[in-house]
């Protein structure tokens, strides 16, 4: 009579390996400590990211204040801001390109300067990384563009997750989420309520595409052109790739910056607007209170030139260029006029190309642009 009793199964079989799980953990483990300050408290009680094998609490743990001069904060009245978000098809780049310790900038970008249109200090972060196998090669690689992106934000990266989904993904495929948490005085909440006629935009330079519309950028680039990832582009001056996986620009120093100049800060700045999808024409008026009516100059910033190239591949009109992509700016800052030049200045000081844009009318609230 033959054996009929089925093998014993084990997590490896259905693709999971514990083993390379904890490697891949162990490869990031310093990535997530170099971010740290003296707020995030020690490992016996703040667990730095899930794994197979627990260790430490079941959550990371961070002090909103601190009894240091370097770090105390003391606040009042203070408020938490959260924001969440993802890289979207711009991994699809990545994924191409064999490239992948950049995108996890992008993750921490797009939630940082969120939560950075409230006037909010980002304080922790914490990301979802979901991928078809362990691999701890890769892993590193994510992690550490990550733990970049918030040492520019200057925002600790407490913990996250690591899901290991072989049923979901293809084989060498994966996804991000970020999520991040910030503070700011109750007081000192930029809301966009002040704003009124005759306040001056300033529009802060982008790095170029940042990461919107890449879906749209791919169907241009690569279905209409039928480029290829490394072909070389003499108006760009580097490959498809290079240009594509160009990094979003993190504004938080300098706007951090700014603020905390001036004791009263709304009545300098009076709105934050973070340029994501949608453009100048969606963002901005998500800051604008009635009556007031954004009018933006077309020509009163250089536009990056992979704007004007992917427009000529895709044959894309202008008006759907304006609704997709940042067009050169990623960041607006809404400022009393007595003040722009003075904000303008600090702005470039920290090397954030700056330019005035356009300025506040009494109208609906949206924006319009008007030709030089």
């Amino acid at each position: 009579m033959s054996d009929t009793t089925p093998k014993s199964l084990t997590y490896r079989d259905a693709g999971l390996d514990l083993e390379l799980y904890e490697q891949s953990l162990a490869g990031i483990a310093g990535l997530l400590r170099r971010t740290h300050t003296a707020r995030v408290l020690d490992p016996f009680e703040s667990a730095p990211r899930k794994s197979g094998k627990k260790s430490g609490f079941f959550a990371s743990l961070f002090s909103l204040d601190y009894n240091s001069r370097l770090f105390a904060r003391n606040y009042r009245h203070p408020v938490l801001v959260a924001g969440s978000d993802g890289v979207g098809s711009k991994l699809k780049i990545a994924l191409l390109r064999g490239k992948h310790d950049t995108v996890g900038i992008d993750l921490v970008a797009m939630s940082v300067n969120d939560c950075l249109c409230t006037g909010g200090e980002p304080l922790f972060f914490l990301d979802y990384l979901a991928m078809s196998k362990d691999d701890p090669t890769l892993t590193r690689e994510l992690v550490k563009g990550i733990s970049d992106g918030c040492m520019e934000a200057e925002c600790c990266l407490v913990g996250g997750e690591t899901a290991i989904l072989p049923d979901f993904y293809q084989p060498g495929e994966y996804d991000l989420a970020g999520f991040c948490v910030g503070v700011v005085e109750r007081e000192h909440m930029i809301t966009g309520r002040g704003i009124q006629p005759g306040d001056v935009v300033l529009g802060l330079a982008s790095t170029g595409l940042h990461s919107n519309g890449y879906s749209l950028v791919r169907k241009a680039v690569f279905d209409v052109a039928q480029l290829k990832i490394d072909d070389y582009v003499p108006e760009l001056g580097c490959t498809v790739g290079e240009e594509l996986l160009e990094p979003t620009r993190i504004y938080v120093r300098p706007i951090l910056n700014v603020l905390r100049h001036y004791p009263v800060k709304r009545r300098v700045i009076r709105g934050l607007a973070h340029i994501t999808g949608g453009g100048l024409v969606d963002n901005v008026p998500r800051v604008l209170p009635a009556g007031c009516r954004v009018f933006v100059r077309r020509g009163s910033w250089p536009v990056p030139p992979v704007f004007r190239w992917l427009q000529k591949l895709g044959n894309i009109a202008q008006e759907e260029m304006d609704r997709v992509y940042n067009m050169g700016i990623g960041f607006v800052v809404i400022v009393s006029p007595y003040f722009a030049e003075s904000v303008q200045r600090q702005l470039i000081d920290s090397r954030v190309p700056t330019h005035v844009i356009g300025e506040v009318r009494a109208g609906e609230p949206g924006v319009e642009y008007v030709e030089p």
